[in-house]
Formats: C-alpha cells, sequence, structure tokens
C-alpha cells in the first residue's frame, strides 16, 4: 500500500476562536500548488475566519474535532508547558487519528513546501523527521528527537497505531516526551515500520536562535535536498517572545513577504494571492 495523496491540516483546538493568518495560508497554498494533493482536510474545534482563510477554504475539506478526552486530566507543570500551548497536545493527537483512519501526509500549518515529497517516500509505510537533539526536561540531557511536525503515513500503519496506542501513558507534564522523544524510541523498536528522514529533509533550520535567524532573517541560498520548511512559530509568534527571534506574527504581512529578502519570504512569495 502507498500512502494516499491526501493531506491533514490541524486548526482550532485553542480556547478561542482565531482568524487564518497568512503563514496559515502560504502554507496551505505552497501545499496545493507543489504536492498538488487529491485532498485537503482541515480538522478543526473551532473554524478560522478572516481572509486568508476565505482564500483557502474552498480547497479544503472541514472535519469536526474535539479536544482529546485522555489529556483533561493531566497534571502540567505551569513552567514546563503553559497553558496558552496545552492546545498543541490535543493536536499531537488529533493527526495521528487522522492518519490511522484515513493515511496520507500531515503537516503543521506553519510548514511550507520548498518541493513535491519524492515517490520513495509516498512508497513507504510511515515517515517521520529527525530534528535536531533537543534536552530532556526531566533529566536535562540531550536526547535523540523525531518531530511530529511533517508525518507520511499509510492508512493503519503499524508505527502510527503503536504510537498512539502508547502515546498517552508517555504524556508526564513535559512538552516533548510523548510527541518526540516517544517515536524515536519507537522507531528503534520498530525500525522496518519506519523510514526515518534526516534534518535536512524537512529541518533544514532547527528551533535556535541561529538556524532561526537564517530562515526569518538573513536569506540562505542552499536548499538542495530540502522537501520542506518549518518555521517552529511557537517559539517566536508573540511579539513580547524574544528569546529565539525578534520576528514576530505581527511583523510577516503580504508586504514584508513581498519586499524583504529572507529564506523564508523568497520561497514563500510566489504563493501570494494577487494584490
Amino acid at each position: 500500500m502507498t500512502i494516499p495523496n491526501q493531506v491533514h491540516f490541524v486548526w482550532g483546538l485553542k480556547e478561542e476562536p482565531e482568524p487564518f493568518h497568512l503563514v496559515h495560508y502560504l502554507c496551505i497554498e505552497s501545499c496545493r500548488q507543489i504536492q498538488r494533493p487529491e485532498r485537503m482536510f482541515l480538522h478543526c474545534n473551532h473554524r478560522p475566519y478572516g481572509r486568508y482563510w476565505e482564500l483557502v477554504e474552498p480547497s479544503l475539506t472541514v472535519v469536526p474535532v474535539e479536544p482529546t478526552p485522555e489529556l483533561l486530566g493531566v497534571d502540567y507543570d505551569e513552567q514546563r508547558v503553559p497553558r496558552r500551548y496545552r492546545y498543541a497536545h490535543h493536536a499531537d493527537f488529533v493527526r495521528l487519528d487522522a492518519l490511522i483512519e484515513h493515511g496520507g501526509i500531515y503537516a503543521d500549518l506553519d510548514t511550507l513546501w520548498v518541493a513535491p515529497l519524492p515517490p520513495e517516500l509516498m512508497e513507504s509505510r510511515f515517515v517521520i523527521g529527525r530534528e535536531p537533539d533537543i534536552r530532556h526536561e526531566r533529566t536535562g540531557e540531550l536526547a535523540p528527537s523525531l518531530c511530529n511536525a511533517l508525518l507520511l503515513s499509510e492508512p493503519r500503519s503499524l508505527f502510527a497505531v503503536m504510537w498512539r496506542r502508547t502515546m498517552r501513558a508517555a504524556v508526564d507534564g513535559t512538552w516533548s516526551n510523548h510527541s518526540t522523544l516517544l517515536p524515536y524510541e519507537l522507531s528503534t523498536r520498530l525500525p522496518d515500520s519506519v523510514r526515518v528522514e534526516p534534518p535536512r529533509s524537512f529541518y533544514r533550520f532547527g528551533p535556535n536562535r541561529e538556524d532561526l535567524a537564517a530562515l526569518l532573517e538573513q536569506c540562505e541560498p542552499d536548499l538542495d535536498g530540502v522537501l520542506t520548511l518549518h518555521l517552529w512559530a511557537h517559539l517566536w509568534w508573540d511579539a513580547e517572545r524574544l528569546d529565539f527571534s525578534p520576528v514576530h506574527a505581527g511583523l510577516l504581512s503580504e508586504q514584508f513577504v513581498r519586499t524583504v529578502d529572507t529564506t523564508y519570504t523568497v520561497h514563500a512569495r510566489r504563493f501570494l494571492a494577487e494584490p
């Protein structure tokens, strides 16, 4: 069985509805033009709104979803996972449920397509990308990690099913244990059920100040072998958060994308709608 060329996005699991941002529009439009999927699904609780939503809505099938009941009783540490970010853990479950049932491609909405996914990936059983090692939140030691921001799966793939089956037990109040450390562990136990792509394929620029500067402020010409750009938007989206980048969501307007040359804007501007 090959992986269906259909794409799943997840949205609207925050407590309040919010407008679609230009970054989200560019994710979907770059996917539509480059990957040319047969179908695109938006799995959402709160339906988005705004100009950019109106532009992409005709391309999407909206699938209503609810927050994951399994997470409602988790005892989170506010310092490790602030309340405003916990919606992302619900999305971790929703994406796997969609892939197990339907198969296809899952992408975070801060993804930009650079090249179509090659046939050898679409002929795999499950595909996930390596990201830079992360610091384990409980031990403080560096640990190998597989990022779940872009996933490919055949329906009911063994890897997806086993990940979903063991994920709730791995939710320990930290950000990454169930979502990136657990799949790495599973990949060592089930190596024949998963293809692990090197960081360059999906995560050429990692979640650190230097790489985010290269992605959002500077212009890196060498993207050979890069299939998608992941923005790690939760690290810089809010204007008051400056620990990773001075760039924020309010800065990324159409004018900025059209006129300021950065790695991201140079590759994103061709997907802008006509002024």
